[in-house]
């Protein structure tokens, strides 16, 4: 797992960047904390920082050129089937000088162009110069799994890993209004734009290429839609989704470094490290529990997976007080606004990890894949409605006088009631877009100052907001549901998350439930094995049912959630009453309006908080995000 960065100058003007390579690639120093170098000439730049995974030594280092010094790449991921390539290409007379996948992406790519794409299995963002022709190839992998950014102007394309290094090159800095108002609702920054305008990302599935000065962008891969027939009956389906997600996991076991595996007591972390448990002897998991927040605590489920598959099992047990602690560390590793608060127990997860394993496996993706989510319950209800969800929905003034919040069971279930009722009203459009975040454009419109209401480009929004949603299709079929959380909520909110916070700590996370044998295979099933109304992730629980401990099965889902509003009242209040919300700093700033910002510190600090933490949340980071790079 690495760090990359470059930039291609079109001119003498995009050439003066090329000083600021080295800083750039310095920012990366978490994501490769073994080694940087640096390839330059007068137009063209490549940075890398390597944390050796595959091929510990020296000469797998990278910048990397082949023998004729004609190609060189620089690679950030892990290529779980370069051991087949790497002999198919050999029959074919390739010679190799390491036993790195870098190596076998390179020779790969020489001998097959940007077809080498699809007989890739892993995930990746790597770039490839040709220096003899003088064209750069960029791509990234399937599902948004590693991250790529890029800005582009007349003079020069910059790209890299994390937008702090491409800031580093002296970009000059705007917000991205339509983004801010998106981000306050969803939490999160969606699509190809960014929180700094003109800065992109490159889209999961997507290549970049340069040839002859022109920049061109264009897709590679989208995960099929349509159903394929299965002919299998639903015990043969079970066995062959078994099969292919073994094969992902053993598959992701190959490393020269410690591996081990997160386990969070959830049926999805379970599932793969009990596989991997069948082909790793000595494997090591690892879960986080919450000694103040029995409510959040799942580590009893943990203990109880790792007792049945033998694993070598640490908890780290923290209290409100160690979240804390770490909370500026985290904000000052964020370089564009995210605010999904579960990346705090990430964060510290993977550093007590980190000082365990330098690679572990997580079970993320399977949520998305199989309706595993509470919201994918209230779809289905809503899709096939009986007496009790007319009831709530003529409930709905009721469940908005009620006290709302996610901090025990029953404010969390009037929550919910709430949520789902004024769902009932919308377009299954609108509804999907509420049911993803946590404020309506109204009531996100209403926090901006008359500024930033009269610069926001509202036909661009809603161009925006359409591109997302856009995998919904026409229909509102539950795999309709998935095939938008697939593109919108995995690579956007779940991988950006884990990408950031391990990448903090320097560690690589992989995810097997990602591999695109699965993943298409999954897609190509029946709604009815993945949820009814009795069960969500159906065919995953049944098809490893005897594997894992019962008490697993049909419990609640809790998520990785993490006491915010706790701390907002108490740690953290003078921090937003005094500081980041401060009324004369939101004058001063004049991008929310400040009498908007009273209403939400006081609604806080009330008995009926509702979602209002996630808020505040969101502001916190942002202001933080924005005193760090603008004041």
């Amino acid at each position: 797992m690495c760090g990359i960065t470059g930039i291609f100058a079109f001119n003498m003007v995009g050439a003066f960047h090329m000083m600021n390579i080295a800083k750039a690639t310095e920012t990366l120093s978490s994501r490769g904390p073994d080694v940087q170098d640096i390839y330059n000439n007068d137009r063209v730049g490549l940075g890398h920082r390597r944390l050796s995974i595959i091929d510990v030594s020296a000469e797998a280092n990278q910048p990397m050129w082949d023998k004729s010094g004609r190609y060189c790449i620089i690679f950030n991921g892990e290529i779980y089937n370069y051991k087949s390539i790497r002999e198919s290409l050999i029959m074919d007379g390739v010679s190799f000088s390491t036993e790195s996948d870098t190596e076998v992406l390179l020779k790969l790519f020489i001998a097959k162009g940007k077809d080498c794409l699809n007989e890739l299995n892993g995930f990746f963002a790597f770039s490839i110069y040709d220096k003899q022709s003088h064209s750069l190839f960029v791509a990234r992998d399937r599902f948004g799994i590693k991250p790529l950014l890029y800005y582009h102007d007349e003079d020069k394309l910059l790209f890299a890993s994390e937008m702090k290094s491409l800031l580093a090159y002296g970009l000059e800095k705007k917000v991205n209004y339509e983004v801010l108002h998106q981000y306050m609702q969803l939490n999160y920054v969606a699509g190809d734009q960014s929180m700094m305008r003109g800065v992109c990302k490159l889209l999961p599935g997507h290549y970049l290429q340069i040839e002859e000065g022109k920049v061109d962008v264009k897709k590679w891969y989208e995960l099929p839609k349509n159903k394929i027939q299965i002919e299998e009956n639903y015990e043969d389906r079970k066995k062959r989704l078994s099969e292919l997600l073994e094969e992902s996991v053993q598959k992701r076991l190959v490393a020269d470094v410690p591996l081990g595996s997160f386990l969070s007591g959830g049926i999805d972390s379970s599932v793969v490290a009990a596989l991997a448990a069948k082909h790793k002897s000595d494997l090591h998991t690892f879960s986080i529990g919450f000694a103040d927040e029995p409510y959040f605590d799942e580590t009893r489920y943990a203990q109880s997976v790792a007792k049945k598959i033998g694993t070598e099992h640490t908890v780290f047990s923290l209290n409100n007080k160690d979240l804390y602690q770490h909370l500026e560390s985290i904000l000052n590793y964020i370089d564009e606004p995210f605010a999904d608060s579960s990346a705090i127990a990430v964060y510290i997860l993977s550093q007590e990890t980190r000082k365990h394993a330098t690679v572990a496996l997580s079970g993320d993706g399977a949520d998305e894949m199989f309706a595993g989510y509470n919201k994918h319950a209230a779809f289905y209800r809503m899709m096939h409605p009986g007496f009790s969800e007319k009831i709530v929905g003529v409930l709905n003034p009721f469940w908005k006088l009620l006290p709302k919040s996610r901090s025990n069971g029953i404010t969390n279930i009037f929550r919910q009631l709430h949520r789902f009722s004024n769902g009932m009203k919308q377009n299954p459009s609108e509804r999907y877009w509420q049911w993803a975040g946590f404020l309506n454009e109204k009531e996100s419109l209403s926090i901006f100052s008359d500024e930033v209401k009269s610069n926001l480009q509202e036909e661009q929004y809603n161009q925006n907001k359409a591109n997302l949603l856009r995998y919904l299709g026409g229909s509102t079929s539950m795999s309709d549901i998935l095939y938008q959380d697939m593109n919108m909520v995995l690579p956007y909110d779940m991988l950006t998350k884990v990408d950031l916070m391990s990448m903090a700590n320097s560690l690589e996370v992989r995810v097997p439930f990602l591999d695109h044998n699965v993943a298409e295979y999954v897609f190509s099933l029946p709604d009815e094995d993945k949820i009814n109304k009795n069960i969500r992730k159906r065919i995953l629980q049944d098809t490893f049912r005897d594997i894992l401990p019962e008490e697993l099965y049909n419990r609640p889902k809790k998520g990785f959630e993490v006491p915010l509003l706790k701390w907002f009242r108490n740690e953290m209040k003078g921090l937003i009453v005094d500081d980041l919300l401060a009324d004369r700093f939101i004058v001063e700033q004049n991008i929310f309006d400040v009498k908007a910002i009273r209403k939400i510190k006081k609604r806080l600090f009330s008995r009926n908080p509702g979602d209002v933490h996630a808020q505040v949340w969101a502001l916190i980071v942002f202001q933080s995000w924005w005193k760090r790079y603008f004041l």
